[in-house]
């Protein structure tokens, strides 16, 4: 039966409790414990499928097709477990997995409350795949107080006291502010974030404590005298030049060790942390950098392409460099002069997206990298605009687009060069689709085998010709103009099992110049970089020399 580690965060919001999660994950993990980690979200939406990227960052998907929260991301980059449905939940989903038990008649008439039916309900889900992992760590989203957060706090309260002893421990994490005109850091934030969280009947045992200054032994003392924790359990997390010092930062603040101590697991396993150390290395002893621009619409919010930022970084490490990314409105293309703006990039990035808006500006970006020899990597709505590109610029098809525009528009202007797809298959299961269905989880989600051509650049890249990659969209490149354009030079490199559904091109002429359908950014780690982003910040290095 696995250990659980409960975080929750108090004082403010953003103070990393999912990369302290994920960080601690991996020490663990150093210390030959298997873990798994969960987040439970308090909004009332039923995943973050539907929410714009301004409102909560990037959709990170699952290989079972789940649309969850970014923090699934760090968790799978610091541990390289796969994330699945049961491991994001909202309560969204369990007030809709309540109602569809009221409306069956499962609780045989009571009256339905929050307590004990949507705790019960959390619980229950907190419960799966117990036996599976040695340590399941277990993220609440939002901060302690928060109205809605509550039923998540009131369920794991019961839920460690449905445990045997020993069982379940909680983390908390908040912010010791310095007030610059007194010189001091100021611990009665963390009192009164502690008192809250007691409040509602949950002492922690670990504090992790987010300070830009060190933390005097004095401040760690009061700390641990008026929140009832040991003064070893009081961790200090310290900013950091990158995200992947974490692991190597929280070990030595001792938190991997203050989290054993809570357990009394003894003798503790000691931990390799080798593969930390190498991935630190690599990121600050570099042999050089390369720029690269994404041209996207989400660019006001790096975090709408957390995972996209994250594999170009797992990129340069993989080749030794360091990787400058610069965000590019891609409306700008309407108003500003393209080559001013794209001018001096060693490579060219167009990322997913939905909607009509910025198209045409990525666009013009496809068709710049293109004729310039450029490095180019368009995913999902990257790769749907090349082949609009080409179908415009290069076979003719002047009035190439996309069904979804037309859609979204109202009114009939493209030649569908990209179609709403309605019909694929899922493992054994036929799925149908129509334009009008409710859009929560109505995309081609999850993992899809693809199977690439014989003596292609991206066979090459691979080293294979079979590859499964994640997904999530609603359209598709028609198929029934793959021949006049490879006829133009543009090889349909990458098909489904099938033949139906494109999933790769490439320029036959160009040094290299990549679409996929699919995502390769939700499958990169710091320790095992994607295939397509090592080679991508390869080719922008071999850009570099020539400039």
């Amino acid at each position: 039966m696995a250990r659980y580690i409960f975080i929750t965060g108090g004082v403010v919001s953003s103070l990393g409790k999912g990369l302290a999660s994920a960080a601690l994950g991996a020490l663990l993990q150093a210390r030959g414990f298997s873990v798994r980690l969960r987040k439970l979200d308090p909004y009332l939406n039923v995943d973050p499928g539907t929410m714009s990227p301004f409102e909560h960052g990037e959709v990170f998907v699952t290989d079972d097709g789940a649309e969850t929260d970014l923090d699934l991301g760090h968790y799978e980059r610091f541990t390289g477990v796969p994330a699945r449905m049961t491991d994001s939940v909202s309560s969204g989903r369990i007030y809709s997995n309540v109602l569809e038990r009221e409306r069956r008649g499962d609780y045989l008439g009571k009256t339905i409350q929050v307590v004990p039916h949507v705790t019960n309900e959390i619980k229950e889900f907190l419960a799966i795949g117990e036996d599976e992992v040695d340590f399941m760590l277990c993220e609440i989203g939002g901060t302690v107080g928060d109205i809605e957060g509550l039923p998540f706090f009131e369920a794991i309260r019961q839920f460690s006291h449905d445990q045997p002893r020993g069982r379940c421990i909680f983390m908390h994490l908040t912010l010791l502010p310095y007030l610059a005109a007194s010189g001091e850091l100021k611990t009665k934030p963390t009192q009164h974030s502690v008192k809250e969280l007691q409040s509602i009947g949950i002492a922690p045992d670990i504090l992790v404590c987010r300070s830009e200054h060190p933390i005097p032994d004095k401040e760690r003392e009061k700390i641990a005298l008026f929140c009832n924790v040991r003064k070893e359990a009081v961790v200090a997390a310290y900013d950091l030049k990158s995200i992947y010092e974490a692991p190597l930062a929280y070990h030595h603040e001792g938190l991997d060790q203050a989290v054993l101590n809570a357990f009394e697991i003894s003798p503790a396993p000691r931990p390799d942390l080798g593969v930390w150390r190498d991935v630190v290395d690599r990121t600050h002893n570099t042999d050089g950098a390369v720029n690269i621009a994404i041209v996207g619409k989400y660019v006001q919010l790096e975090d709408a392409y957390k995972s996209i930022k994250e594999a170009l970084t797992h990129g340069g490490m993989a080749n030794r460099v360091k990787v400058n990314v610069e965000w590019v409105d891609a409306e700008v293309f309407d108003t500003q002069d393209l080559a001013s703006r794209l001018e001096g990039f060693h490579a060219i990035l167009v990322p997913g997206g939905f909607g009509e808006r910025g198209t045409e500006g990525k666009i013009k970006a496809a068709q710049f990298a293109r004729e310039r020899k450029i490095p180019y990597l368009g995913i999902c709505l990257g790769m749907q605009l090349a082949v609009i590109e080409a179908a415009r610029n290069i076979a003719g098809i002047t009035t190439a687009g996309s069904e979804e525009f037309d859609h979204e528009a109202g009114q009939k202007r493209f030649e569908p060069v990209v179609y709403h797809l309605k019909e694929w298959v899922q493992g054994n299961t036929k799925v149908r689709r129509k334009p009008g269905d409710s859009k929560g989880g109505t995309m081609r989600l999850g993992a899809y085998d693809a199977v690439l051509k014989e003596g292609s650049k991206i066979a090459k890249i691979y080293g294979t010709t079979t590859i499964e990659e994640r997904h999530r969209h609603r359209y598709e490149v028609d198929i029934k103009y793959m021949d006049q354009l490879e006829k133009c030079g543009l090889h349909f490199s990458g098909m489904s099992p099938d033949g139906r559904l494109p999933e790769i091109v490439e320029w036959a002429d160009h040094p290299w110049f990549i679409g996929v359908q699919f995502h390769p950014e939700l499958k990169s780690k710091p320790f095992a970089p994607h295939p397509i982003f090592a080679d991508f910040v390869r080719a922008a290095i071999e850009t570099s020399r020539l400039v």
